[in-house]
């Protein structure tokens, strides 16, 4: 079957979302693609000589060959070449593969923001599917007043959460060629270049090239939990500064268009999360000082930022005294700065904007954030900052005291009827700091509920020595923490009679106090808590709270909780007991009171990686869902608004996929107005990596949202009982058949770490996080990243799809096939469901994962498992083609269809090689204990395979 790998998720969203491309325009992107190719060979040539080049070609043209038609002699011959290439070799073609791959995903990315261009240009109000425009007006025909669009707008709360990842192994070295990169191809397709221009600018593109050919791709030494905050503070500067306000123009244009001017506020709805440098489930480097210094880096990121746009806005606003006369309220707050802070402003400085009062305003605005931002560095570097100078004085001691100030000159410009300047860089900068605060992201935290339990159990042999906390049944449990969390006053653990483990628990929380006191209190999101499987463990965190003094009784004897509890489930059990969970929370009096002292919100985060990695896709998707409609129901009954936080991955097998489409097919009616969700490795860089994707990529999740939130004004109600029916039956025997080889097949997980890169992924610089758990194969010990990347660098892609084809087979053959098809048609989950493993039944590739399956020195048992597994994958692809419909997997979308087929040939060769490398590897360390001399030639296969795929885990 003639197919391609799906790109990443942020690529499969912006190729599906139904712009419409005529045959004949794809001719621009083919002569960029050939542009940037030739260029690349050229390079390859001037710097590597004419045998690279010519072995590249080789293999280029070898496996097109074979992808047109299929010649088994051929494909052996090409193997035995590979095998006899020496180390120089093989790593300059995988970095020329590799190259190509990155080369050609910029010329995609930047063709598709072209194109969404053209579209706007038209003044088409239908535009993409999730554009701002077209979502809005879609809304408005269906019978949706301004009144009711400004209900649901106001309750829109949408928050991308970034994390760490273990497999993500790109630079930011080279993400910032990219960057470069991207924007030359996009100078080079304005029609209006003159031939010299045109030609300048491929010498300079060449050049980046070049640079690239001559920059090491992956890192040296393994990143530590600093580098990885300072990676995600990386797309801030990229482009998330730029895109924010920009997302906020296009939906307020949006609205107006539709309803009209002035009928419809847009709030700023977007907030950005982290879990960089917060996130210590099993990572033993995120320590307690390692959290304080990551949200001190997002402050001074932050404050930088605001820093600049101020001094830019002082040159901006010269509006002078004879010609305007400023609000009141904006002249008693400049005389006031006067008096506080004209002492430390440069002579100079007050001369230069004596009649001009928004300078003068913005000089001071700009020495109190240089303040906050000096304070800032200091807690960074250690080294205490000089008051001297008087440096430190007037700095703001909260976001809100410089909303204020902007506030104040946005209305007084408007005053005198300069309201289009300061709709202008005011506002946008106004936009910045309502959606990043100081802090930029709210830091969540995240530890396993284990480590709570052990913590509690110690501390409260301290208190109450005749008691064993760990042997007390999940009642007592509940009860003795209840009484203790009510207590006015608790004694302080002696922390030399507890654990390391214990008394860096409880250090978590005095650094969440002492972080409060010293940046304001909307530092932090949740305290999530990993394998959450009882009531107790989201009691035993807020007991802990209790001793660090966030959570108490005030003086006027009031409940006070300064702590959001976000429990996580993630294993099929788990989701399956959610209800019992959160009922016995919200029968305990104590855990309501401080519920509704904190806003009354209860966040309840669901993990698809680990139920899928668990359970299969089948059972994880379906036990979801049902978990979601289960929480809504329970938090509507007891009165407590609900934040549903998706811990979603990058592939479909750890809940990727287009974020519009997974957003409304959530549940109907589930959806109120907030949702949050982890974006991780491979997707931060493919979505934020450019402004222009950026803009595009929150716009589609908010219109996602948009849409999904409707049921705010108007209920959806359920799907028909026997679409339910049917999907109850079919993720059961897609799990059964799921467990039976993943479980019960003799010899399974040996398959999985002989026959892929997981041992060596495990060994490699890419993530500061262990791979493992723990240290045995076993299916629990391993964590869902490399569990999903491992099987998509052999070409199996399993977790994404295996049980999937038997189930349907089983259920179509007593019922028939009708059913699925109009579920299939009408069921926005059951479409997106089968639409994601589309895209990752296109990624495998079975032929290539038997060359893998060869690795495994007990071949019997390791043909054994590729059959069954090569088996459930063709049962897979012809059961999803006759419910859907259609002769070739992604048919539907065609635009994405062409961008998967030219890459076919370019992986083959990279899987090829990595198989080669992959058994030296292997037979060396089998005889040698010295370092392995292909361990860096296999990291560059990782690194071009997916960047091949463009997704990881």
């Amino acid at each position: 079957m003639n197919k391609d790998r799906p790109n990443e998720e942020a690529l499969n969203e912006q190729l599906s979302h139904g712009i419409e491309v005529p045959e004949t325009n794809m001719e621009p992107l083919q002569k960029q693609v050939r542009i940037v190719g030739n260029l690349l060979g050229e390079v390859l040539k001037e710097q590597e000589g004419e045998a690279i080049f010519d072995t590249v070609e080789y293999l280029r043209t070898g496996y097109i060959s074979l992808r047109h038609k299929d010649d088994p002699q051929k494909r052996l011959d090409l193997m035995a070449y590979i095998e006899t290439l020496d180390e120089h070799t093989l790593k300059q073609v995988t970095r020329a593969f590799n190259t190509f791959y990155v080369l050609s995903n910029i010329v995609e990315e930047d063709y598709l923001h072209r194109e969404r261009r053209k579209l706007y240009k038209q003044d088409d109000r239908k535009l993409w599917q999730g554009s701002f425009l077209r979502t809005v007006d879609e809304i408005a025909e269906s019978g949706i007043s301004a009144e009711d669009m400004q209900r649901i707008i106001d309750e829109l709360r949408y928050t991308p959460v970034f994390t760490a990842h273990p497999t993500e192994a790109r630079r930011r070295t080279m993400m910032t060629l990219q960057r470069r990169i991207f924007l030359i191809i996009d100078q080079l397709n304005r029609d209006e270049l003159t031939s010299e221009e045109r030609g300048s600018l491929q010498n300079q593109l060449k050049s980046q090239i070049q640079l690239l050919w001559r920059t090491k791709e992956v890192r040296l030494n393994k990143p530590t939990v600093e580098d990885e905050v300072r990676y995600g503070l990386f797309y801030f500067q990229a482009s998330l500064f730029e895109a924010i306000p920009m997302v906020y123009r296009y939906f307020e244009r949006a609205t107006r268009k539709v309803y009209g001017s002035g009928k419809i506020n847009i709030p700023s709805l977007l907030k950005f999360g982290s879990w960089i440098g917060g996130d210590r489930d099993g990572n033993p480097f995120v320590t307690p000082a390692v959290t304080r210094n990551a949200i001190r880096l997002h402050m001074q990121e932050a404050l930088n930022e605001y820093h600049c746009r101020i001094l830019k806005l002082r040159s901006i606003l010269s509006h002078n005294i004879e010609f305007i006369t400023p609000s009141a309220e904006f002249t008693t707050s400049l005389k006031a700065d006067e008096a506080e802070l004209k002492e430390y402003i440069s002579q100079r400085k007050t001369e230069l904007f004596e009649n001009e009062p928004y300078r003068q305003k913005l000089d001071y605005i700009a020495h109190r954030l240089n303040a906050n931002f000096l304070t800032v560095r200091s807690h960074i570097t250690g080294v205490k900052a000089d008051i001297s100078s008087g440096a430190l004085i007037g700095a703001y001691k909260e976001v809100t005291e410089f909303l204020n100030e902007l506030y104040l000159i946005r209305d007084s410009l408007i005053s005198h009827n300069d309201q289009y300047i300061a709709n202008r860089e005011l506002k946008d900068l106004i936009r910045l700091v309502e959606t990043c605060g100081f802090t930029l992201y709210k830091l969540d935290l995240r530890q396993e509920s284990t480590v709570h339990t052990r913590t509690v159990t110690e501390v409260l042999k301290q208190f109450t020595p005749d008691q064993d906390y760990e042997t007390l049944s999940e009642t007592h449990r509940i009860e003795t923490l209840a009484n203790l969390i009510s207590r006015v006053n608790l004694p302080k653990p002696n922390p030399e009679s507890l654990s390391a483990e214990s008394v860096e628990a409880l250090e978590l929380f005095d650094t969440m106090m002492e972080m409060r006191a010293e940046t304001g209190d909307s530092i932090f999101g949740t305290y999530v808590i990993s394998m959450t499987h009882t009531a107790s463990h989201v009691l035993e965190v807020m007991f802990l709270a209790r001793l660090a003094g966030i959570v108490g009784t005030d003086a006027r004897g009031k409940p006070f909780c300064n702590i959001q509890i976000s429990p996580l489930f993630e294993t099929i059990e788990d989701l399956r007991h959610i209800s019992e969970v959160l009922t016995n929370l919200f029968e305990n009096p104590v855990y309501m009171d401080l519920l509704k002292v904190s806003g009354n919100l209860q966040e309840v985060m669901l993990g698809y990686s680990d139920s899928c990695k668990d359970g299969g896709i089948l059972a994880s998707q379906w036990n979801l869902y049902n978990a979601q409609k289960q929480v809504i129901a329970l938090t509507d009954s007891y009165g407590v608004k609900c934040r549903m936080f998706h811990g979603r991955g990058g592939t479909v097998g750890r809940g990727g996929g287009p974020t519009h489409e997974a957003i409304i097919s959530q549940p109907p009616d589930t959806v109120h107005g907030q949702i949050k969700f982890t974006e991780q490795g491979e997707v931060l860089s493919n979505k934020y990596g450019n402004t222009e994707t950026a803009v595009y990529e929150l716009g589609v999740g908010i219109t996602g949202l948009l849409k999904a939130s409707q049921s705010i004004v108007k209920k959806h109600g359920k799907y028909a009982d026997n679409y339910l029916q049917a999907m109850a039956d079919i993720a059961i025997s897609g799990e059964e058949s799921y467990r039976d080889l993943t479980d019960n097949t003799e010899g399974f997980q040996d398959y999985f770490y002989e026959n892929t890169p997981v041992t060596e992924i495990g060994q490699m610089n890419i993530g500061s996080r262990p791979s493992h758990r723990k240290t045995d194969r076993s299916k629990s010990s391993i964590r869902a990243i490399p569990w999903v990347f491992g099987w998509s660098l052999s070409r199996h892609t399993l977790p994404a799809w295996y049980g999937i084809g038997t189930a349907l087979e089983t259920f179509r053959k007593e019922h028939g096939d009708l059913l699925l098809r109009e579920m299939y048609q009408k069921w926005p989950f059951f479409k997106a469901l089968l639409s994601n493993v589309q895209m990752s039944l296109f990624k495998a590739q079975m032929d290539i994962a038997k060359e893998y399956s060869n690795l495994w020195k007990d071949k019997k048992r390791s043909a054994f498992i590729y059959d069954k597994i090569a088996a459930e994958y063709y049962l897979t692809v012809r059961e999803l083609l006759s419910i859907a419909q259609i002769d070739n997997l992604l048919q539907e979308t065609p635009l994405l269809q062409y961008s998967l087929e030219r890459r076919e040939p370019y992986l083959d060769p990279l899987n090829h090689i990595q198989i080669t490398v992959l058994g030296r590897h292997r037979e060396f360390i089998s005889k040698s204990e010295e370092e392995s001399p292909w361990i860096d030639e296999l990291l560059l296969t990782i690194n071009a395979i997916a960047a091949g795929m463009r997704n990881t885990g």
